[in-house]
């Protein structure tokens, strides 16, 4: 049997059953929508969730869509075969009910307030278009239809579009006699940009009357479905919206809809006869909690197995992390102070920090403490939950690092913070002491260093051997040889001057257990340099100025000696 092909990059849920993609069915969630009643709902979820696709399902289902011919389009073989279709005639005689409104945010990403309301205003125009036959008939008077013309033909002030969803919504009313579904798909997206980009105030002004008079002064609407990353506070976006029901990822509600569920998952991999990865996808991808509800990342997972069918063989890959700047995280890194810098050891060597959570937050907000940024970081996917607890009205989160390919991120992003940071460093210092045998110089800087820097994979020589090779490379005179990777019998690093009337530097690293075994350490370091013989190698090719160090770390503390 042919199998069907993956849907990587597919948002659209027509599109998705009409090749058909493989679709991993969600539309009990059009049951739970109407049966709680919610009538303006946001769901928060991180990047990638599948939150675009579950708008666009939800827009098949319910609306009653016209042709280019003014004719309705019967959308209900999209749903024939679905879970939703066999909670029986309640649910499928509400399939095309209803006139919708969507719109997504996501593109109004751009340098200044001027490029991304024209970017906002051009989406909804499309909206405009795309309804534009209530033009047609006596539902609409002619000044509603002029209106309708101005706003569709780019012609309307600012403030007319801060407005324009609450007049689209009288307007559908007004022709199909119902009230209408407006779906609005990563609304905080101009939010965020505006915040990193300089011109928050100005954004929030226009979202703020954009939000409030289409989801709370609106007399036209039935419902409304809401997404994003972030649950903005109400104070600067959703001012008095007393009908708001936030579901977050604390929220129990609606846990299973985005994301993949370990059965959905399970069920993939027979599908695709690749069964035996699953303790790999689960070790990488899953580790999301949503409530009570283990999750795994659905756009990792499809990429994964793809990759996995192709080449049973093929190494797990941190596709999650690919699509995104993940500037949150080189933040957090770069503005930690030692207290945060330790927390981040302690998470990229599979421990938890305590934070208290909060739902409502403004990007204004996000650095001005360090409990706001984990906030942030638990909230976008970067962490997940272990257990709360209660202290009086607050409520603490244990949180942790969710998986494999979200530990990649961090440690990624600690490695390309230090490199950074040495590049702009000064170690003229360091490299003289060096040159000249100067042990105490040389500790001193290396320790300087060490409480500087965040460290991981718990202390081990990798992780000491890449610290010290990052400070070696910067050396304007000498290159650096590593041979720790290629383990094949020479020193751990080497720096050495093109030229063999300058000199070479021989250094063999060591890691103790215990504070007290570092001297021993960087004896045991200068015998294996000596008993290896890895001067001799310099030696033959005419080079006469060998220096040997041996070098043992212990956490953030070295201790440094030079042979004979």
């Amino acid at each position: 049997m042919r199998k069907k092909p993956f849907p990587i990059g597919i948002e659209f849920y027509k599109k998705m059953i009409d090749k058909p993609y493989y679709y991993v069915d969600k539309t009990l969630m059009i049951k739970d929508l109407l049966d709680k009643g919610g009538e303006v709902n946001l769901f928060t979820r991180p990047r990638r969730f599948g939150k675009t696709l579950t708008l666009t399902m939800l827009k098949t289902f319910f609306e009653c869509e016209i042709d280019r011919d003014g004719n309705v389009v019967d959308n209900s073989h999209y749903f024939r075969e679905m879970k939703i279709w066999r909670e029986g005639e309640r649910y499928q005689k509400e399939q095309g009910q209803y006139p919708v409104i969507f719109l997504s945010l996501k593109s109004a990403k751009q340098p200044n307030y001027r490029m991304a309301y024209h970017v906002l205003r051009d989406t909804v125009i499309r909206e405009f278009v795309r309804h534009r036959y209530v033009l047609e008939g006596v539902c609409l008077v002619d000044a509603q239809k002029e209106k309708f013309r101005q706003l569709m033909g780019c012609k309307g002030e600012e403030g007319d579009y801060a407005t324009s969803l609450q007049f689209l919504s009288e307007c559908l009313s007004a022709w199909h006699g119902k009230n209408v579904v407006i779906l609005l798909d990563e609304y905080d997206v101009p939010l965020e940009n505006a915040h990193f980009q300089g011109f928050y105030p100005e954004m929030i002004g226009f979202l703020r009357s954009f939000f409030e008079s289409a989801l709370k002064t609106n007399d036209n609407l039935e419902f409304a479905v809401v997404t994003g990353c972030l649950r903005i506070s109400r104070e600067s976006i959703f001012t008095g919206l007393n009908n708001l029901k936030a579901v977050s990822v604390l929220t129990r509600d609606y846990a299973e809809y985005f994301g993949f569920t370990e059965e959905e998952v399970k069920e993939m991999l027979k599908v695709y006869e690749i069964e035996q990865k699953m303790e790999e996808a689960r070790r990488w991808y899953d580790g999301y909690r949503f409530g009570d509800m283990e999750v795994y990342n659905p756009w990792s997972i499809i990429n994964y197995v793809e990759t996995a069918v192709s080449d049973i063989h093929a190494f797990p890959r941190p596709y999650w992390s690919n699509t995104s700047s993940n500037s949150i995280i080189r933040e957090l890194v770069e503005t930690a102070d030692p207290v945060m810098k330790l927390d981040v050891e302690r998470l990229a060597d599979g421990g938890t920090v305590e934070v208290e959570v909060h739902e409502d937050i403004t990007y204004d907000d996000i650095y001005s403490s360090q409990n706001n940024l984990w906030n942030f970081l638990f909230f976008t996917g970067y962490l997940k939950k272990i257990s709360e607890r209660f202290a009086g009205q607050n409520i603490y989160l244990e949180m942790a690092i969710p998986n494999q390919e979200v530990l990649y991120v961090y440690r990624r992003t600690v490695m390309e913070w230090f490199e950074q940071q040495v590049r702009k460093a000064d170690f003229s210092g360091f490299y003289r002491a060096l040159a000249e045998k100067d042990c105490p110089a040389i500790e001193q800087e290396l320790n300087r260093q060490l409480l500087e820097t965040i460290s991981f994979y718990d202390y081990a020589e990798n992780y000491y051997h890449g610290f010290l090779a990052g400070l070696l490379r910067q050396h304007p005179e000498y290159a650096v040889r590593s041979n720790r990777e290629s383990g094949n019998g020479r020193p751990d690093l080497v720096i050495y001057s093109p030229s063999v009337r300058g000199g070479v530097i021989i250094i063999e690293i060591k890691a103790a257990k215990k504070l007290e075994e570092m001297e021993a350490g960087c004896d045991a370091a200068l015998v294996q340099i000596e008993e290896q013989n890895y001067q001799e190698e310099w030696y033959s090719i005419g080079y006469r100025n060998i220096i040997k160090y041996g070098i043992c770390f212990y956490r953030k503390e070295c201790m440094v000696k030079a042979g004979e």
